[in-house]
């Protein structure tokens, strides 16, 4: 039976990972807490009380960015607190709720990364860092990824597709034939819209940094796509946890 093997957030947009033991999911909503926070480079135009969405160029990322998968980030909601650590060790930490350690963060960043410029950390209520306007959730399945890896000769961490459900027990790349169907992952309902088509971030090994693995490329070559995972919208709410069946409904 297909079943939920992790349940993954990532707060801060570009950086690492959250995971969760259980979540509850609302009609057309992200994971919460999901991408509600990002760096912002200094010439994006993103207003806090007119939040629209922007291409991930505006932000900082790991295309671009790759010494961001050095980091480990904990961000937490009730403290508003963000911790930064590198190889285990505390670099950087402080407050979002106050001006000062939002400067300190921010110009933590510009030094780390060497930008001319100090990158803005930005948010507002409800809005989604995504790379898609419409809040969704992204599946993926670690049956393809493992296939893939062995058509590479190579260990693939599925933290490279930064999905927020890892599913386990499908067939090889079936995920591809559930578009515009419904699919019951733990009591929730969602609708899968398409596949994500995968860009350079995937070539940054998310341990070392290092840009080590020609994802994309070698897909396109060997399988006439550069897609990994699927998009879905929430439709019923529900809960999931670890463990949970995954089935098709319709």
């Amino acid at each position: 039976m297909t079943s939920v093997n992790a349940i993954l957030r990532y707060p801060v947009k570009g950086l690492s990972a959250e995971p969760m033991a259980r979540v509850k999911m609302a009609p057309r909503q992200s994971l919460p807490g999901d991408r509600a926070l990002a760096f912002a480079r200094a010439t994006a135009p993103f207003d806090p009380a007119e939040p629209q969405h922007l291409p991930k160029a505006h932000f900082l990322m790991l295309m671009r960015d790759e010494e961001l998968a050095k980091l480990s980030t904990r961000f937490e909601p009730v403290r508003r607190h963000l911790t930064i650590t590198e190889g285990g060790v505390t670099v950087m930490d402080g407050s979002i709720a106050q001006a000062a350690d939002r400067v300190r963060l921010e110009n933590f960043f510009q030094e780390y990364l060497d930008l001319q410029e100090r990158p803005r950390l930005v948010e507002a209520p409800g809005h989604m860092f995504s790379d898609r306007a419409e809040k969704v959730v992204s599946i993926l399945n670690l049956g393809s990824v493992r296939e893939l890896g062995r058509r590479m000769g190579a260990e693939v961490d599925p933290i490279r597709f930064r999905a927020n459900f890892h599913i386990d027990e499908l067939t090889d790349w079936e995920e591809f034939t559930w578009p515009g169907r419904q699919i019951k992952i733990g009591t929730a309902t969602v609708e899968v819209i398409d596949p994500i088509r995968r860009c350079a971030a995937t070539t940054v090994n998310p341990a070392t940094a290092e840009r080590d693995l020609k994802i994309p490329t070698f897909l396109m070559e060997n399988y006439g796509h550069m897609n990994m995972g699927i998009y879905a919208r929430v439709v019923a709410a529900g809960e999931v946890a670890t463990g949970d069946d995954v089935t098709p409904v319709s």
